[in-house]
């Protein structure tokens, strides 16, 4: 697949150069370190008592630097449409100052989500500018979301359905210069069951085998076993990584899953996505852009699952939209934020989602729309609250999470369901 092959339409061709230049202007403006963390002061004086429980929350969970040896309270591995609270014990370990890296962890969600976890990377070759790791892990995820394919899918076909997955992966990250990392994985992923829904806190939603028994995965008694590899870039040039003032992150991406069955569901994707972020600390204003687009192909006669074709909607994407609530073999997403700091650690934010999906490359826009406003409670490194509210053409939707939503990249070391 290629530039003009996937550039159909201004907007598509506009998306697409956008993400295909954010790289090349990186380079020029960004070949020395990250830029210096912004510290911006906010409109009003901070409270003391605010100031020590965020202390007490940024040594608890995290503050966006190294992660310390020892027990830590699991709470980042969930997917979206986890539920409210994903909580279970973790523990990791560095031997050998820096060189190996050792971490598990598992963890059960309000909605009976459950993961168990483990990793092992050498993280110090070459001059630690190569890792060698591998991970394994087992998901059971009772409630995911399904409304059928394309734009045009209706709210009341909502759906939901069970999916327990075990995925073993090996990767390597090879990095050239500090902000530059070339990538490689490839995984093992064991036959997934789809299920009726079950877990706590139900919505009552009906069955995905029972709303649309046409799936082609559901003509299936057992899903295939599939190996899937990757190639990735990633130029990240931003101050922080979970909240970033300065800077911006910039990534390609090629995917291929094999069906080792009968072959019907292999096939391949490509993703191109750059974020930028810039302050003004005289304004106490950060602006932040993102802009995502995934593109699938498959041969003739071949399909892509619909437990792992791309989505859009929800927490990180198109806020006024539900989890999942768009599937297609294509799509695309940009979004707007401008976050104008309250206080020294807390955000007022005003936001623009825009995106869609298309079976064909030459049919996607930009149509689904959303607009709202939020609050960001973070520490100078760390996002540890986010509060939206959006509006789109299925009405108001609120979400609290706890990641920046334009600086989330998912390392998809299990990659089922796709996570938008």
């Amino acid at each position: 697949m290629t530039f003009v092959t996937v550039c159909r339409s201004a907007v598509q061709c506009a998306v697409a150069a956008a993400l295909a230049v954010l790289p090349l202007t990186t380079y020029a403006q960004e070949s020395a370190p990250p830029p210096p963390t912004v510290d911006v002061d906010g409109l009003l004086p901070e409270p003391h008592l605010f100031e020590r429980a965020l202390d007490f929350a940024t040594r608890t969970f995290g503050g966006g630097g190294r992660e310390r040896n020892g027990i830590y309270p699991e709470t980042k591995n969930m997917i979206t449409g986890a539920g409210w609270i994903s909580l279970g014990p973790g523990y990791r370990h560095w031997f050998g100052g820096d060189r190996l890296f050792t971490d598990i962890s598992a963890a059960l969600s309000w909605r009976s989500y459950t993961i168990a976890r483990g990793r092992i990377e050498l993280t110090n070759l070459a001059k630690s500018r190569v890792a060698l790791g591998s991970e394994v892990k087992w998901q059971d995820f009772t409630q995911n979301t399904y409304f059928g394919q394309g734009p045009d899918s209706l709210e009341a076909n909502r759906s939901e359905y069970r999916l327990k997955s075990l995925n073993a992966v090996g990767y390597t990250n090879v990095r050239p210069t500090q902000w530059l990392t070339i990538g490689g994985r490839a995984g093992w992923l064991q036959s997934p069951s789809l299920l009726d829904p079950a877990g706590t806190f139900r919505r009552d939603n009906p069955s995905t085998l029972a709303v649309f028994p046409d799936e082609p995965a559901l003509a299936y008694a057992e899903q295939p076993d599939y190996t899937h590899g990757e190639l990735s870039i990633t130029a990240d040039t931003r101050d922080h990584a979970g909240h970033p003032r300065r800077g911006g992150i910039y990534r390609g991406v090629w995917t291929r899953f094999w069906d080792r069955g009968d072959g019907t569901f292999s096939f391949q994707r490509f993703e191109a996505e750059g974020a930028h972020f810039h302050t003004l600390p005289a304004a106490r204003l950060t602006i932040a852009a993102r802009g995502w687009l995934v593109a699938s192909d498959t041969a003739e006669g071949r399909v892509i699952p619909f437990y792992l074709m791309p989505a859009l909607g929800g927490n990180t994407t198109l806020r006024a939209f539900s989890n999942y609530r768009f599937h297609d073999r294509h799509t695309a997403v940009a979004n707007v934020e401008l976050r104008v700091a309250l206080l020294d650690h807390l955000d007022a934010v005003v936001f623009v989602d825009a995106g869609n999906v298309a079976a064909r490359m030459a049919d996607l826009d930009l149509a689904k729309r959303a607009y709202g406003g939020g609050f960001r409670l973070h520490s100078m490194k760390a996002t540890l609250a986010r509060l939206d509210i959006a509006h789109g053409s299925e009405g108001w939707r609120m979400t609290f999470n706890t990641t920046d939503a334009l600086a989330h990249v998912s390392r998809r070391t299990a990659p089922i369901p796709f996570v938008p």
